[in-house]
């Protein structure tokens, strides 16, 4: 196990590595760093812009900007804003925990309507139950993020009338955010987990223990559910691309000060290094978060954990 887990380190290191460098190399390829000195130069003295891009290193070989970022990265220093000057590593920081909250609230709302609501549908199969299950997942599925955080604003706020909550200071402000960012996740996760139970309820140890008499919530808490781990876990995986994308949206949407926001303000401005910065940490973040879960799905499944114990 301890081989794997070294193993699935390595790749999280490389996929980083390898994630920061295409962003890298995009923006700065493909981008103008220096497009907002650019627009006002004719406030501000051509020498001034001239000794701006030196002070940053904007004036050097783009390999060497990469190669010194990269060693930066290393250091704990990913610049300075060109906006405020403030330290990158500084802004994100501050941003990371109103980020992390919002993730949190949006995988355990996902999580627990997901599964519980999965299951029903599989045991209720072909039932008034079963459709309405499908019918919110097909909904949640399809209805765009922004549309229906702006409807839920208008009917928090204007329809039923409660008061403007101040986004990032309390807790009850994060949670239409959530519910709005684990739509999509908690729609396409019903569907994986009703699947996974219909799959599992056709083998032969389930008619098994049917035919001695088991009920059927014992069925499901000791011969569905264990089974069923592996592709809740990998349906999750897959999903988490929903959750990254969702959380620039909904952010942006809500006000929320999180890393999203950030680097949606950054890109505004052409701030190259906060969006890098904010890209890193995202990187990051859905990183680790991959390899906490394939190293869930190591320890549950039974022959992968046998095999790389002994």
């Amino acid at each position: 196990m301890l081989k794997y887990i070294g193993k699935q380190l390595l790749i999280l290191i490389l996929f980083s590595a390898a994630a920061i460098s295409i962003a890298f190399m995009v923006l700065y390829l493909l981008g103008n760093p220096t497009r907002h000195i650019d627009r006002s130069m004719r406030y501000i003295p051509r020498a001034d812009a001239i000794a701006f891009r030196e002070m940053h290193g904007l004036n050097d070989p783009v390999l060497i900007q990469y190669t010194r970022y990269m060693a930066g990265i290393f250091r704990g220093d990913l610049g300075n804003s060109f906006r405020t000057g403030v330290p990158v590593a500084q802004e994100v920081m501050q941003r990371f925990p109103h980020t992390l909250r919002l993730s949190f609230v949006t995988l355990l709302f996902s999580l627990l309507l997901a599964v519980p609501v999965g299951i029903i549908a599989a045991v209720k199969r072909n039932t008034w139950i079963d459709s309405m299950s499908m019918l919110i997942a097909l909904i949640g599925i399809s209805i765009p993020i922004m549309w229906l955080g702006i409807m839920l604003i208008y009917i928090k706020h204007v329809r039923i009338g409660w008061p403007i909550t101040i986004p990032g200071n309390q807790w009850n402000a994060i949670i239409l955010p959530g519910i709005i960012l684990g739509t999509g996740m908690m729609a396409a996760m019903i569907r994986s987990t009703r699947a996974s139970v219909l799959e599992a309820m056709e083998q032969n140890y389930i008619r098994t223990a049917r035919a001695k008499g088991l009920p059927d919530n014992k069925i499901i808490r000791k011969h569905i559910l264990p089974n069923i781990i592996i592709p809740m876990l990998a349906s999750f995986k897959a999903n988490l691309g929903v959750l990254f994308t969702g959380i620039l949206i909904v952010e942006t949407t809500f006000a929320w000060p999180g890393i999203g926001r950030l680097m949606i303000q950054a890109i505004s401005a052409n701030d190259f290094p906060v969006v890098l910065g904010s890209l890193l940490m995202f990187i990051l973040f859905f990183a680790f978060i991959n390899f906490i879960v394939d190293i869930a799905k190591a320890f549950a499944d039974p022959v992968m954990r046998r095999g790389r114990l002994c």
